[in-house]
């Protein structure tokens, strides 16, 4: 069962209409064209919780090695080796393993307290005020400092080098995202001083363990990272880190604004504030899609997608789907499985899911220390530009 643009039912990831409220476009395509075709954009989209679920795992068939993102599936560049979101198995297992050395339990628990001083350092200008926007003053800044504290990047260069992530990955509201030179997105050039300095001043952070590890690479050869993969390394860190955090913090806001009643038990009862951000990655994924390489031809739904395919897997249509969850047009913080795909599944499950979670957590419990109450001026919010991912350039929220 598959469907194209003439069609009745249409998806379009530019189309501003569609972005501002998917869920009624998302069901449509669940139950009348699980498998869609957009020939305009070139891809292939899935939207079945099972299917995705699937698909995701599923590396031999649906490649990474052309990113995650469907303006560069679809570019006619070539992508640059040794960059993490660019690789399958087994460069990636090697990458990624490498990776997970520098983001121990033990870092991100040291690194709890700085983010809670952070939030305090942020929030606190604004009690007893009548309101005050939640991207600006905190969500927009909170994970670069985060990353900063982290890579070990002074305060005084964090703004410059957020604005120069997010400039990579925002678009004109209703097209596509230009993609001029491929390696660009990870090239982490805006790095290399920094790089080169702490190389010379090494201290106890991700930056230095970068430079100084030694492991095996796919060549079996004993070595340390060289300038250029360190560089990729942060680069990947830094832009996923940024963007993705910022906008759960924005949908944490307003999904509990909305959702009184349960805002209200999570101020009274601390320990549901996981199950509340998970929830709201459910809900509302900062992620709608995540973009795919058909390496080889494969068939669903009486239909054969050729290889070299681009295929859009609709993560927020799957944490949607009837099929998986009970009621799942609902916000329930205290449903049976929250359980998501906003994070991705298998190999390529994203390695900053729980710093992810921890900033969320500690961004919440931090405004519900303050206000118990809040609520939401539309007539000022503005969605943010990017393609790639759905959240608040402005959102401001009412005090009491």
């Amino acid at each position: 069962m598959t469907i194209t643009d003439d069609a009745v039912v249409y998806y379009d990831p530019y189309d501003l209409d569609i972005a501002a409220d998917p869920w009624p476009t998302f069901a449509r395509l669940r139950e009348e064209a699980p498998l869609y075709h957009n020939e305009r954009y070139r891809f292939w989209a899935i939207s079945r919780h099972t299917d995705v679920e699937k698909a995701i795992a599923n590396w031999q068939t649906f490649s990474n090695s052309r990113s995650d993102i469907l303006e560069l599936v679809n570019s006619d560049f070539d992508m640059p080796k040794g960059v993490m979101m660019f690789e399958d198995p087994p460069v990636h297992t090697m990458l990624r393993g490498l990776m997970s050395r520098v983001f121990t339990p033990r870092r991100m628990a040291e690194i709890e307290d700085q983010i809670r001083r952070f939030c305090v350092n942020c929030l606190d200008p604004h009690v007893g005020s009548d309101g005050f926007d939640i991207v600006a003053e905190l969500a927009s800044m909170m994970p670069m400092r985060v990353i900063g504290m982290l890579l070990g990047i002074p305060e005084s260069d964090q703004i410059a080098v957020r604005d120069a992530n997010d400039a990579n990955l925002r678009t004109k509201p209703g097209a596509p995202m230009k993609v001029a030179k491929a390696d660009r997105i990870a090239d982490g050039s805006i790095y290399a001083d920094y790089v080169e300095w702490r190389s010379r001043n090494p201290s106890d952070d991700l930056m230095t363990a970068l430079l100084t590890m030694e492991f095996d690479d796919e060549n079996g050869v004993t070595r340390k990272l060289d300038r250029k993969e360190i560089l990729h390394y942060t680069q990947v860190v830094a832009g996923a880190g940024n963007e993705t955090t910022g906008r759960l913090i924005g949908w944490l806001a307003k999904v509990l604004a909305e959702h009184p009643d349960q805002r209200r038990q999570v101020y009274q009862d601390r320990s549901l504030l996981t199950r509340t951000v998970d929830e709201t990655l459910r809900f509302e994924p900062t992620g709608p899609h995540l973009a795919r390489y058909a390496v080889k031809d494969f068939q669903m739904y009486g239909t054969t997608v050729p290889a070299g395919s681009a295929i859009l897997l609709l993560v927020g249509a799957a944490n949607r789907d009837p099929r998986r969850y009970t009621d799942p047009e609902l916000f329930d913080i205290h449903r049976d499985s929250i359980s998501h795909l906003a994070f991705g599944k298998g190999v390529h499950y994203c390695l900053g899911a729980n710093l992810a979670r921890l900033e969320g957590r500690v961004a919440l419990d931090e405004l519900l220390n303050r206000w118990p109450e809040w609520g939401i001026d539309y007539d000022s919010a503005v969605p943010a530009p990017t393609s790639t991912v759905r959240g608040w350039e402005r959102l401001r929220i009412v005090l009491p």
